[in-house]
C-alpha cells in the first residue's frame, strides 16, 4: 500500500507537466479567456439557434431547454428557453413537427456589435436603414427598432422609455401576446 502511494506522488508532477505542455501547445483561439464569445445574431437565427429548425433538433444540440407552455392567451402555443451562453426564449409553431418561428435574446448575443445595453444609436450606427417605430410607446412603454431585409436582415430591438437601453433582441420579431 505505501508503495503505490509513493507511485502516484512520483507520478503527479508528471501528470501536470504533460497537463501544461498540452494547454501551451493549443493555439490561442481555442483557449477561452474570461467568457465565451458572444453568438452571431442574423437574420437566419442566433448562434446555431436558426429559424425553421425543429425541436427535437435544438434539443438533440442541447440549445434549448425543455419545451413549455408559451403565451397563456392562446392554446397550443409552445416555447423553450435558450441554453447558455445565451440567455432568452424561442417561440414554436402549433403544428408538429414544432419548428421555430421566432428568437428572443436577453444576453449573450450581438447584431454588428449591437448588444443588449446598448442605445439607439448604437443601431442606427451599424444598420443605417433601421426603422424606429414609437407607436408603441403608450401602450407598452418600450420604442421598436426594426431592421428590414435590405437593411441587414429581419431583426427587432425593443427599448424601454424608462431607461433608454436595448432589452431584448428578436429574429425576426418581437413577439406579443395578444
Amino acid at each position: 500500500m505505501r508503495h503505490s502511494l509513493i507511485a502516484a506522488r512520483a507520478a503527479l508532477p508528471f501528470a501536470v507537466t504533460l497537463f501544461a505542455c498540452a494547454v501551451l501547445a493549443s493555439p490561442a483561439s481555442a483557449m477561452p479567456i474570461g467568457r465565451l464569445a458572444p453568438k452571431k445574431i442574423t437574420a437566419a437565427g442566433v448562434g446555431q439557434v436558426k429559424l425553421g429548425m425543429t425541436f427535437a433538433e435544438l434539443r438533440e444540440k442541447r440549445l434549448v431547454g425543455k419545451l413549455r407552455p408559451g403565451c397563456p392567451l392562446a392554446e397550443n402555443t409552445r416555447s423553450a428557453r435558450l441554453r447558455s451562453p445565451l440567455r432568452g426564449t424561442v417561440n414554436f409553431t402549433q403544428s408538429t413537427p414544432r419548428k421555430v418561428t421566432d428568437i428572443a435574446v436577453t444576453r449573450g448575443a450581438r447584431a454588428r456589435g449591437v448588444k443588449v445595453g446598448d442605445r439607439i444609436r448604437d443601431i442606427r450606427e451599424a444598420f443605417p436603414r433601421a426603422k424606429v417605430d414609437r407607436s408603441t410607446e403608450d401602450v407598452f412603454g418600450i420604442t421598436l427598432v426594426r431592421i428590414p431585409k435590405n437593411g441587414g436582415g429581419r431583426i427587432q430591438f425593443s427599448v424601454p422609455l424608462d431607461t433608454r437601453r436595448i432589452d431584448l433582441i428578436a429574429v425576426p420579431f418581437i413577439a406579443f401576446c395578444e
